[in-house]
């Protein structure tokens, strides 16, 4: 039988558990059959209204959390696009026979992303199961075993509760960090500016989600003698508060180490003995270009990190790939880096990156680089401040970027 042939939403009634669509707002889409004869309420009066219109919290219970609970693992799932699996729930419902008597019930809700063609939220799939029955049915085993059978479900209900407690302060503890993260990456990464005469555009985009953020940073500065230039961009394994800080030590010794550096090879060897006593900053990786304006030369260096791009005034592109080695702090006994050069008229575009902005799950990174190449040879008419928001509209996922992204742009 082929896809065309599944008749989707007689699969959809069919289903044997509670199951609902919701839209955005949280309005019913659909519900299956199920759904319908479980929770006592109609398809007219569930569909087209808001979720908490029909099931409330019951108020006469002051301490009842289950419309509270529902309603933020619901924009969890809107904020993240990931599944959210929510602890056990006594959610009341009102007897439909009876208006103003509400029942006991117990839940043990799922819900999950339904995403668009543009890949973000369009519905939510709601799926509960009902766990009342077991827990009454073991209040009804009889003598100490039923008695004791209640404790423990009522254990198990209270830790339940906690655990879901514990876990919301977590998400406020880790958005307080990223927060705090990103307000130090702020801080220490340079703002955008003109570097000599050039026109530079530089941009940075934390990942989506609590924690993943502060590993990548950029530099841009002006070299001793002459019209020179240095931009650089690294990245450091790790997220968080402790990867901020050593970005932001990595960043400044660089920035150092190229304004008195013979060149690019010669900065990075500095960096990578640097990097050798700085904890966290195992296997972070770099690359500098030193820029030559009146000799119309390109010197570069890479430590582990994926190639420039230079986007030539004919539509040429070329990776400076010629220069790659290991990651800062690689090797207990450092030598000397490799380096190399390349040509460029006036005109032409320099173009580095981190590797959020190429790296896909599953997909080879190849794929990922000419995805890159083939935009900057379309847009390189683009001015840099354009040209970096295409770039990063083009090649980032729609949901948001799943790893830090940086991205320099200067016009030669």
């Amino acid at each position: 039988m082929t896809d065309s042939a599944i008749e989707y939403t007689a699969v959809f009634q069919a289903l044997p558990g509670m199951v609902a669509l919701l839209t955005t707002e949280f309005v019913y889409a659909d519900v299956n059959e199920e759904f319908v004869r479980v929770c006592g309420r109609s398809r007219e009066q569930l569909i087209g209204h808001y979720l908490f219109d029909v099931f409330p919290d019951n108020p006469n219970d002051p301490a009842a959390t289950g419309m509270r609970n529902l309603e933020a693992s619901l924009y969890r799932v809107l904020a993240t696009g990931e599944r959210d699996t929510m602890a056990l729930q006594r959610y009341d419902v009102e007897d439909p026979e009876r208006p103003g008597e509400w029942e006991e019930r117990y839940w043990s809700p799922v819900n999950a992303p339904l995403l668009g063609p543009d890949g973000k939220v369009a519905l939510i799939l709601h799926r509960v199961e009902e766990v009342t029955e077991l827990i009454r049915a073991r209040g009804r085993s009889g003598g100490n075993r039923g008695s004791r059978a209640r404790v423990l479900e009522a254990e198990l209900y209270t830790r339940a509760r906690e655990l879901q407690e514990l876990n919301d302060r977590l998400r406020q503890a880790h958005s307080r960090e990223r927060e705090v993260a990103l307000a130090l990456q702020e801080a220490m990464l340079p703002a955008p500016r003109q570097v000599g005469h050039h026109r530079a555009a530089v941009r940075y985009r934390p990942a989506v989600g609590a924690l993943n953020v502060c590993g990548d940073w950029y530099d841009l500065v002006d070299l001793v003698g002459g019209d020179r230039i240095g931009v650089a961009v690294g990245d450091v394994v790790g997220h968080g508060l402790e990867a901020a800080g050593v970005m932001g030590q990595l960043r400044s010794a660089l920035s150092a180490a190229s304004r008195v550096a013979e060149g690019p090879a010669q900065a990075l060897d500095v960096l990578g003995r640097y990097a050798h006593v700085i904890d966290g900053a195992e296997s972070a990786t770099a690359v500098t270009t030193f820029i030559d304006c009146v000799r119309h030369v390109i010197t570069y260096s890479s430590a582990g990190h994926p190639p420039p791009v230079l986007v030539h005034s004919d539509g040429r592109t070329e990776f400076l790939d010629q220069a790659t080695d290991a990651p800062l702090d690689a090797r207990p006994d450092p030598i000397p880096r490799p380096q190399a050069e390349t040509t460029f008229v006036p005109g032409a575009t320099l173009v580095l990156y981190t590797d959020g902005l190429i790296e896909r799950r599953r997909e080879d990174i190849d794929t990922g680089l000419d995805r890159l190449a083939d935009a900057l040879r379309v847009h390189r008419d683009q001015d840099p401040e354009t040209l970096a928001d295409t770039v990063l509209l083009e090649l980032l996922p729609p949901g948001g970027a799943t790893d830090d992204t940086a991205l320099i742009v200067v016009r030669l």
